[in-house]
């Protein structure tokens, strides 16, 4: 399959019929996951595999399924949302409690099913305790896989989902049901989740934490800086940003944004000037 003349012409179908931009990827990680798809039709070709598209149109669903990488738990790498918890948190309500707007926003970029935007809504929990209705909070989780988008929206989940989640946090922030968790109604109420590109959609601003973990990694290079430098520019000055721990820093994005905690993957956004500016549509998720 790796010399197949098909290969391209299956990109072109793709990006044309699901919206999936496949020019974006590294190519190796593609073929990868695209192949996950080709051997579980019989196909013996991508040119057989477009045949499958063409006749099952259904195929199409399976396939950016594939293709969108929906790794997730409560609470993945523990040590990272523990530094969230114990002083990121609060140096932003610190700061918010100064301020004449007393909101706080915060965006899952690449959120898959949910579980890291519903993680944060409880470590905001944990640290406002009382003052948790004082505050406009907000959290955004966005991907581009509907069923994911869907799975976080309902806010259920299994109990291998929550295998980093302690017995009170589950009793505090969980319903039981049956052999399923469902996140209680106060944290799905501040947690919104949102069909978004990260790479063509719209940019959205105001953000005070942004996280995105684990998705970058997939794209090709100067893509992943275009990215950074997106994030950026969402941030609110002081905010903070997220990756995951095989990510790094890119292009401009060194000089952007000050390490807090290398090891964890850990910067804020001290720069005020904006620099390298875009014209692009801004739009501010409701």
């Amino acid at each position: 399959m790796e010399e197949d003349p098909g290969f391209e012409l299956l990109k072109k179908i793709i990006t044309e019929n699901t919206g999936f931009n496949c020019e974006y990827y590294k190519e190796a990680h593609f073929r990868r996951r695209i192949n996950v798809r080709v051997r579980a039709t019989n196909s013996e070709s991508y040119g057989a595999y477009l045949k499958i598209l063409k006749k099952d149109p259904r195929e199409y669903g399976y396939l950016v399924e594939t293709l969108t990488v929906n790794v997730s738990e409560f609470f993945r790498n523990p040590e990272t949302f523990r530094i969230i918890e114990k002083e990121i948190i609060p140096s932003i309500v610190k700061h918010r409690s100064e301020s004449l707007i007393q909101s706080i926003r915060i965006w899952s970029a690449g959120c898959a099913a949910g579980e890291e935007a519903y993680s944060l809504a409880i470590l905001l929990h944990r640290v406002l305790k009382k003052d948790f209705n004082k505050y406009r909070i907000r959290i955004i989780g966005t991907d581009i896989d509907a069923q994911s988008l869907e799975k976080a929206r309902k806010g259920i989940y299994s109990e291998n989902s929550l295998k980093n989640v302690d017995a009170g946090t589950k009793n505090q922030y969980f319903l039981k049901q049956g052999e399923v968790y469902q996140v209680i109604d106060q944290l799905r109420n501040i947690t919104h989740f949102k069909h978004h590109d990260l790479i063509s959609g719209p940019t959205i601003n105001h953000f005070d934490i942004i996280i995105c973990r684990n998705a970058m990694i997939y794209f090709k290079k100067e893509i992943q800086e275009q990215l950074q430098f997106n994030f950026y520019q969402a941030l609110e000055k002081g905010g903070f940003f997220v990756i995951g721990k095989a990510e790094t820093l890119l292009g401009t994005a060194p000089d952007l944004f000050k390490p807090y905690n290398t090891r964890e993957r850990l910067y804020i956004k001290e720069i005020s000037r904006d620099i390298y500016g875009r014209n692009q549509k801004s739009h501010e998720f409701k």
